[in-house]
Order: C-alpha cells, then sequence, then structure tokens
C-alpha cells in the first residue's frame, strides 16, 4: 500500500504553512503503508504539471492532499473540486486567473473518492474539530484536487484522492486576531485522517 500525502509552501506573506508542517511531521510508514510526502509549490501552473507526472510513477493507492484555509477554525474534509481557476491574489509566481478552466474540456466537477464522512467521524473521535466542507475555493488547493482526480480518472486507475483544509496554526495568529488550531493538533489531525483511510 501506498500513499502520496502533500501539503502546500507558505503563501500570501505567511512564514509556514501548517499543512506541509502536519505531512512533514508524519512517518515513513503507517500502519504498514509506505507514505510518499510532498511540498507542493503555490502554483497554478505547476500544480498542473507535478500532480499528474507524480501519480503516473508512483501509482498510489490513495492521494491525500492538504491545504491551509486561513479563517476556518477546524479541520474540513473536502466534498468537491471544480474546473474554475479564479483568485484575487497572486499565487507564490505572480500568476491570478479569471475564470480560466483547470483543464479545457474537463469534466465541472469532480467529487473526492474517499470516504468523507468516515474521515470526519474519526477526527472528532480523537477530539479535534472537523466537518465536511462544500466548497475547496477557486484557488491552487481546488485546482490541485482537481487535478488528483482528474489524473486518476482519464488514466483509469482505482487511487481513492481526496483534500482536507487545515486552519491557521497559533503560530501565525500571533499578530491578529483569527481562528486557529495547535500545531501538534493539525498534525494529529492529518495522521488520524490517514489511520482512518488505511483501516
Amino acid at each position: 500500500m501506498k500513499v502520496l500525502v502533500t501539503g502546500f509552501e507558505p503563501f500570501g506573506g505567511e512564514e509556514i504553512n501548517p499543512s506541509w508542517e502536519a505531512v512533514k511531521a508524519l512517518p515513513d510508514e503507517l500502519n504498514g503503508a509506505t507514505l510518499l510526502k510532498v511540498r507542493l509549490p503555490v502554483s497554478f501552473k505547476r500544480v498542473r504539471e507535478i500532480l499528474p507526472r507524480l501519480i503516473a510513477r508512483e501509482k498510489p493507492d490513495i492521494v491525500l492532499l492538504t491545504g491551509q484555509a486561513g479563517g476556518r477554525p477546524n479541520v474540513t474534509v473536502e466534498r468537491v473540486a471544480i474546473n474554475v481557476m479564479d483568485s484575487t491574489m497572486p499565487d507564490n509566481d505572480g500568476f491570478k486567473p479569471e475564470d480560466e478552466p483547470v483543464f479545457e474540456g474537463a469534466p465541472d466537477a469532480y467529487f473526492a473518492t474517499i470516504p468523507i464522512k468516515d474521515v470526519v467521524k474519526a477526527l472528532r473521535k480523537a477530539r479535534i474539530p472537523a466537518g465536511v466542507s462544500n466548497t475547496v475555493g477557486t484557488y491552487v488547493c481546488n485546482t490541485a484536487m482537481f487535478t488528483a482526480l482528474h489524473t486518476i480518472a482519464v488514466s483509469g486507475m482505482e487511487t481513492k484522492a481526496g483534500f482536507i483544509h487545515v486552519p491557521f496554526s497559533h503560530a501565525q495568529a500571533l499578530e491578529k486576531p483569527r481562528p486557529s488550531m495547535a500545531q501538534e493538533t493539525i498534525n494529529e489531525a492529518i495522521r488520524k485522517a490517514l489511520e482512518s483511510l488505511l483501516e
């Protein structure tokens, strides 16, 4: 069993991204599965190049993507990715798309293929605030989720894939009041999510 698990580099002036901090803290093996941990760039273009190559080369059984959703108070498991790139803020390459498709001719949307409510239940059982989200947004996180699901679909693979958003860490909220979560709790959330997917 092989799992591709990703987090993002910092963006928007932040010095860290709690999603990558959580992925980085994972072991190389978990419950008998090999974890391939990858830090993704906050780049619409490069994510669409990197993820298909990774998935084709590694042929993982599960793809779990993670990202930061600043302002959300809890961990959110995403239900759906849409075929739209639209941003009010440039990515880390300075690109700011408006109403552009992730892939021309691709479906309008893809639903996560991991059991999202089972993941939420596992997190809540561990006393971690969590819920289902019905919008991953239209920034790079959505592009990553859509790209992974599209790549798997067109390749005819049986890989399960999904996306989890985490809040700001406490360190990011020191200077301004906004919802945040201890990095240790975020780390545990991603680990518990993976454990539930590997059951």
